[in-house]
C-alpha cells in the first residue's frame, strides 16, 4: 500500500506520425523548419510498448498495459514464458487504470465514457475471459477504497449512486458481482479508510469553513467522532490504520511548516511522530501490506529522496539506489508473499524502465523499457535552478536546454503545471523532451501555491490566481532572459488546466511578454469555473473559497483575475484546445474567451475534441493536438517541426465561428462603499 498526501487537484495530465508536406489547416501556408534529426512525435507520445506493470499475487505472472490494434488494453503473461495475451478488448478509448484481485483470478479495471470521469469498474475473469460490468449505474462515479489479501473475494468501493454530491462505501462481492451498501456518507466525508479487519472506521470530512476533520469510530456500530481537526490553512489526512486498529497513520502540518508523518491514538488522540523533513513535505509513504508498519518515506525538494523507517527495509532501499543511480525509483507492485517486486526506475533523460526485484537474492532483471525507441536519440538534461521572485521567495524551477540549440539567442517555452496544488519534478517529462528537441529552452516553475514545499509556500498562493502566482511566472521568465541566453522576443507560454489559465492570464495581464500561447483545457472565467464544478466537488467548495476565492465575498476580485474580462488586451497569437466532455473545466470556459476574442475581430485557433474530457487520452487525438501545437509554435517562435499531417482516427474539430451561447458577462457587482461602481464591460470594449 502506497500512501501520499491527498490534494484536490484540477490538474490535467495530458499524455501523448510521420511527416508529409501538408500545411496545418488552422494556419494555411505554414512552413515549419524541418530537421532530419527530430525525434518523431510518435516515438515520444505514441502508446508505449508496455506500461503500468504489475505482478500477480502469487508472483508467477505479469500484467501490463500495451496496445492492441492501437488501443491500450490489459495483457497477462507468465514470468519466463512467451505466452502474453490481451485479456481486455477495448477498441476505442483505451484502459488506463487496473489492478489484480487479491486471489489472482481476475483483473479489475476502471473506464469512463468520452472523458466524463464517471468511472465504472469492470472485472475480467482470467480463466474464462469473461468481462463483467460491476457498477452499471449510469452517471455514477466509482472508485476503490480498500483491497486486502485477507479478504480475497471482496473489495470496498465508493460510489455516488445515492447522491451525486457524496460517495458512500459499498462492499462488492467479486464472485456474485453484487454491491451492498456498507457505510453511508453523513454528507461531508471526502475520503474513507478501512482498518486491517476490512471495516470502514475513518474518514476525512470537511465543513463549510474549510476545516478538515478526521472522523473515526471505535467499531462499525459506534457513532462517528472527531479525532483531529486541521484548519483551512493546514493540510492533513489519514493514510491507514495500524494493524491493531488502535491508531491512525496520518500526514499533516498542524504545528509545523512541512507535512510530517505520525500516528494518532484513537483512545486519547495522542500524537507519536514518525518522520518530518526540514526541507520538504512528505511525498510518499511505503506501508507494509501485511502488518501496516511504516517501511520508508520519501520527500522531494529539488530531487526525490527516500529514507528507511524500518531498519530491515534499508537493505532494499540501498539495492534500489544502486540500481537507479541518479534516477528516480519506486515500488510499482508486490507479490502477496512480498518476495517479488516490480520496480520502476526513470529520470529526466530516462523514460521509465520496469525491473523484477527478487528480494531474497537482491537481484534485478529488466522487464521492459517503456520507450526503447528513444535510446536512438540524445535527450536534453534537466537543470534544477532556484529563481528569486520579486519579493525574495525562492522558486524551485527546472531548466531544460536543447542538446542541439538554435543559432543565437534561444526561444523559450514556459511550461506551466496544472493543479495548481501540484508541482513540477526532476523527472522524465515527455512534453519537455519534445519541446527541447524542437529547439526550445523549457522552463518549469513551482510558483507559490505549488504543493510539496510546506504550508507557508502553499498558503502564499491563496487568492493569488492572476496576481502573485502569475508574478512568479513572469519573474522566472525575466530571469531566463537575463541568465539563460533567452531571446525576449521569442518567449511562449503553454500549459493544461491551471497551466491553461496561466497561459490566458499571461497574454492578458502581461501581453508584451509572450510571443505565442497555447491553452489546453484552461479556465478563462474563475466565476463560471467555480459555479460549474461537478456535483461531487460541492463539499470541497470551502477549499476553493480559501485557496481561490469566495464567490460571495470575492466576486469582483475573481472577475478581475479572470482572463475573459481582459480579453480585449490579447494581441499574442493564441491556440486553445478543449475536450468537449470535460467535467472539470467545461467547454464554455473556452467558448467564452473565443467568443470574446472573435466578437472584437481578433484571431484564435480553436480546436475541440468531441470524444475527450480533461486531457486527450486517445492516441489519434493526442497526436493531432501535438502536430497542431508543434506547427503553431514553429510559426511564431521559429523552432523546428515536423510538417502537419492529418491523423487518422482523430475527431479534432477546428471551430472557426463564434461559439453559440457563449455569453460574456464581466459586469462587477455593486460595492456598498462605492455608489457608482459601473464600468464598461472590458470583454466588449466600445
Amino acid at each position: 500500500m502506497r500512501c501520499a498526501l491527498v490534494s484536490v487537484l484540477l490538474a490535467a495530465f495530458l499524455v501523448g506520425g510521420c511527416p508529409k508536406s501538408t500545411p496545418d489547416p488552422g494556419h494555411p501556408g505554414l512552413r515549419p523548419r524541418v530537421d532530419k534529426d527530430l525525434i518523431p512525435r510518435k516515438v515520444i507520445f505514441g502508446n508505449p510498448k508496455k506500461s503500468a506493470l504489475q505482478i500477480s499475487p502469487d508472483g508467477t505472472r505479469l500484467s501490463y498495459l500495451a496496445p492492441m490494434k492501437g488501443v491500450m488494453n490489459v495483457w497477462v503473461q507468465t514470468l519466463g514464458k512467451e505466452d502474453a495475451k490481451a485479456v481486455t478488448t477495448d477498441t476505442y478509448r483505451g484502459i488506463r487504470s487496473y489492478f489484480w484481485t487479491p486471489d489472482g483470478t481476475s483483473i479489475l479495471y476502471l473506464q469512463d465514457v468520452g472523458g466524463n470521469e464517471n468511472f465504472r469498474i469492470y472485472q475480467v475473469v482470467l480463466t474464462t475471459g469473461k468481462i463483467r460490468l460491476l457498477t452499471p449505474a449510469k452517471g455514477v462515479r466509482a472508485g476503490i477504497v480498500h483491497v486486502s489479501k485477507r479478504y480475497p473475494h471482496t473489495i470496498l468501493i465508493s460510489m455516488n449512486q445515492r447522491s451525486r454530491r457524496v460517495f458512500d462505501v459499498y462492499r462488492l462481492d467479486l464472485r456474485t458481482g453484487k454491491a451492498i451498501l456498507d457505510t453511508q456518507n453523513p454528507g461531508n466525508i471526502l475520503s474513507w479508510v478501512a482498518d486491517f479487519d476490512f471495516q470502514v472506521r475513518a474518514g476525512l470530512a470537511i465543513n463549510p469553513q474549510g476545516q478538515k476533520m478526521l472522523l473515526v469510530r471505535d467499531d462499525v456500530k459506534k457513532p462517528w467522532r472527531t479525532l483531529r481537526t486541521w484548519t483551512a490553512l493546514e493540510s492533513g489526512g489519514p493514510s491507514a490504520f495500524t494493524k491493531d486498529g488502535k491508531s491512525i497513520i496520518a500526514l499533516g502540518n498542524q504545528g509545523s511548516d512541512k507535512t510530517r508523518l505520525y500516528t494518532i491514538a484513537l483512545a486519547d488522540g495522542k500524537i507519536t511522530d514518525i518522520y518530518t523533513s526540514p526541507d520538504a513535505d512528505l511525498s510518499g509513504v511505503e506501508v507494509n501490506p501485511d502488518d501496516h508498519h511504516i517501511e520508508a518515506v520519501s520527500t522531494e525538494y529539488v530531487k526525490k529522496v527516500w529514507k528507511a523507517i524500518d531498519p530491515k527495509f534499508k537493505a532494499d532501499l540501498d539495492a534500489l539506489r544502486k540500481l537507479a543511480g541518479s534516477n528516480r525509483f519506486g515500488i510499482a507492485s508486490r507479490s502477496a508473499n512480498d518476495k517479488r517486486w516490480v520496480v520502476a526506475v526513470g529520470g529526466p533523460t530516462l523514460p521509465v524502465r520496469y525491473y523484477l526485484y527478487e528480494r531474497t537474492a537482491r537481484t534485478f532483471r529488466l522487464l521492459v523499457a517503456t520507450r526503447s525507441d528513444l535510446t536512438r536519440y540524445k535527450l536534453s538534461p534537466m537543470e534544477p535552478v532556484i529563481i528569486p521572485a520579486r519579493d525574495g521567495l525562492k522558486l524551485v524551477c527546472y531548466l531544460t536546454r536543447p542538446v542541439r540549440p538554435l543559432a543565437g539567442k534561444q526561444p523559450l517555452i514556459l511550461f506551466v503545471h496544472g493543479g495548481p496544488w501540484s508541482r513540477d519534478k526532476y523527472a522524465y517529462h515527455p512534453w519537455v523532451q519534445w519541446l527541447s528537441n524542437r529547439g526550445y529552452v523549457v522552463l518549469q516553475v513551482n510558483f507559490r501555491g505549488s504543493s510539496g514545499f510546506g504550508k507557508r509556500y502553499l498558503n502564499l498562493g491563496n487568492k493569488q490566481w492572476g496576481k502573485n502566482m502569475q508574478h512568479d511566472l513572469t519573474d522566472a521568465v525575466r530571469w531566463a532572459i537575463a541568465k539563460a541566453n533567452v531571446d525576449p522576443k521569442r518567449v511562449g507560454i503553454m500549459g493544461g488546466s491551471y497551466g491553461g489559465y496561466a497561459a490566458l492570464a499571461g497574454v492578458t495581464f502581461t501581453p508584451d511578454l509572450y510571443r505565442v500561447a497555447v491553452d489546453i483545457v484552461g479556465p478563462s472565467n474563475i466565476i463560471t469555473l467555480l459555479k460549474s464544478v461537478p456535483p461531487y466537488w460541492k463539499p470541497m467548495m470551502a477549499i476553493f473559497n480559501t485557496r481561490v476565492g469566495d464567490l460571495k465575498k470575492d466576486y469582483n476580485m475573481l472577475m478581475d483575475r479572470s482572463p475573459l474580462c481582459h480579453a480585449h488586451k490579447i494581441k499574442t497569437p493564441l491556440a486553445i484546445f478543449q475536450g468537449a466532455n470535460d467535467p472539470r473545466v467545461k467547454i464554455h470556459e473556452s467558448d467564452q474567451i473565443v467568443a470574446a476574442i472573435r466578437n472584437r475581430g481578433g484571431k484564435v485557433l480553436y480546436v475541440v475534441y468531441p470524444d475527450e474530457g480533461h486531457g486527450f487520452r486517445r492516441e489519434p487525438n493526442r497526436m493531432d493536438f501535438l502536430a497542431r501545437t508543434e506547427g503553431y509554435l514553429a510559426k511564431h517562435l521559429g523552432g523546428r517541426a515536423q510538417p502537419f499531417e492529418a491523423v487518422k482516427g482523430s475527431k479534432a474539430e477546428v471551430r472557426t465561428g463564434i461559439p453559440k451561447g457563449a455569453a460574456v458577462n464581466c459586469t462587477p457587482r455593486p460595492d456598498p462603499a462605492r455608489p457608482d461602481p459601473a464600468r464598461p464591460n472590458p470583454a466588449r470594449p466600445k
